[in-house]
């Protein structure tokens, strides 16, 4: 959510930055809105001092037996008081239309992302591990996991395309890797385990930005809630409508959960085996921070990421995204991509986000400064710790035998109970 106040000091500077997100400038349709607004505020208000004005003039006017005036003047505060409830209206009509227009703009680059298209124009920033050299033609993790307990076809008999189930070692593997995640994040890096609700309210889901925009790519319940599509949405929405101490930050909490995403608009993309589906688990990183430690706290949460990566031996990559391939509430995201032998190339498999002020302002988050009287919003980040089923994926491919089986890496064996091998079933 943007702050119309800074938009009206500088409104040409909103709009160069909004161009970098390839947006027409928005400056003068939110400052005429504006200024409807704040001249209803002001009629309002003039209109509420001259009632009170008459009133005073009428306990006058009656006093000196003058029933002429005293009866002029309330025919007057009649009026007035019919007119101030429609200047009321007015007001909260207005209102709704400006932080209607201000909900729907994304959040604004930060001067370090590159401008781009989309995710052609992404920069490499960093890439750690050598991809494994094969002695055999290595195979999709589609073709090497359904002899393993990868079992696509009772998924889709359950619940349709972009379903999965997972059976036996697979769902053990599974398992193992969202806890292996979920540990490091609390145990070396203090992060607060939270088992967060997987439904939402609306105002939950406008806070983090699903809403209004991208509500098609959610799942509603009958009764009006949103399933999570990341535990974002509720890890963030804790501090929703509070005011921290300083002293409380940075907050950083994690979780694992199911997410639910409709995938819309993804025809046709991935719709063999893991990569995209409509159910997954995701170990989520959230931070709450003040303005001045946010960029360092996103620095730390993308190498937190990539030692998860580090610590299973698979080779990732860090881009940079440009302005056009950025989320909705990012200001700055890293994403982290895995490389899939079998596909040959690098696949997203964590994005690690800094939103500055922007979700802080649409949940009205705030922190009180040490030693200062008001209150400045607090700062928000993301990140993945990682996608469980993309991480699977990978280590499918990266550690698979030419007999079919699947090595089991090392720092996931104390949560196997000692397999060190995937087995095909026969």
């Amino acid at each position: 959510m943007h702050d119309i106040r800074l938009i009206r000091d500088d409104p040409a500077a909103f709009d160069a930055r909004l161009a970098r997100r390839g947006l027409a400038p928005l400056s003068a349709e939110l400052i005429a809105i504006d200024e409807r607004r704040r001249a209803t505020i002001a009629a309002a208000q003039e209109a509420q001092t001259r009632r009170n004005d008459l009133s005073k003039q009428i306990g006058q006017a009656k006093a000196a037996k003058d029933e002429a005036r005293a009866a002029a003047l309330m025919e007057e505060v009649a009026g007035l008081k019919a007119r101030l409830p429609e200047l009321e209206e007015e007001e909260r009509s207005i209102t709704t239309l400006l932080d209607t227009r201000l909900g729907a703009i994304p959040n604004l680059p930060a001067a370090d992302v590159p401008d781009g298209a989309d995710e052609t124009d992404n920069v490499l920033a960093t890439q750690w591990g050598e991809p494994r050299a094969f002695a055999f033609s290595a195979r999709e993790h589609d073709a090497i996991a359904p002899a393993l307990g990868m079992d696509f076809d009772t998924g889709v008999a359950l619940a349709g395309a972009r379903f999965t189930a997972l059976r036996g070692q697979m769902a053990r593997l599974s398992r193992a890797l969202g806890q292996f995640m979920l540990d490091r994040l609390v145990d070396q890096h203090g992060f607060e385990e939270v088992a967060p609700p997987l439904l939402v309210r609306d105002e939950v889901a406008f806070g983090t930005g699903q809403l209004p925009k991208f509500a098609e790519d959610l799942f509603r319940t009958t009764d009006g809630r949103w399933l999570i599509s990341t535990a974002e949405m509720s890890l963030t929405n804790m501090v929703r409508e509070k005011i921290l101490a300083e002293g409380e930050l940075p907050l950083r909490l994690a979780a694992l959960t199911p997410c639910f995403r409709s995938e819309a608009g993804s025809a046709g993309r991935d719709t063999r085996g893991m990569i995209r589906q409509h159910q997954f688990e995701k170990v989520e990183m959230v931070a709450i921070t003040t303005p001045d430690a946010s960029d360092a706290e996103n620095e730390a949460m993308t190498r937190i990421a990539e030692g998860v990566l580090e610590a299973l031996e698979l080779p990732y990559r860090r881009m940079l995204l440009c302005t056009g391939d950025m989320g909705f509430s990012a200001a700055r995201t890293y994403d982290l991509e895995v490389w899939l032998p079998g596909q040959a190339r690098y696949r997203e498999i964590s994005s690690c986000s800094t939103c500055t002020d922007f979700q802080a302002r649409r949940m009205n988050a705030r922190y009180r400064p040490e030693g200062e009287k008001g209150t400045r919003f607090v700062h928000t980040l993301n990140g993945s710790g990682l996608a469980v089923g993309r991480t699977l994926v990978a280590v499918i491919e990266n550690y698979q035998q030419e007999d079919g089986a699947v090595a089991v890496p090392a720092a996931l064996q104390p949560y196997m109970g000692g397999v060190t091998r995937l087995e095909p079933r026969g």
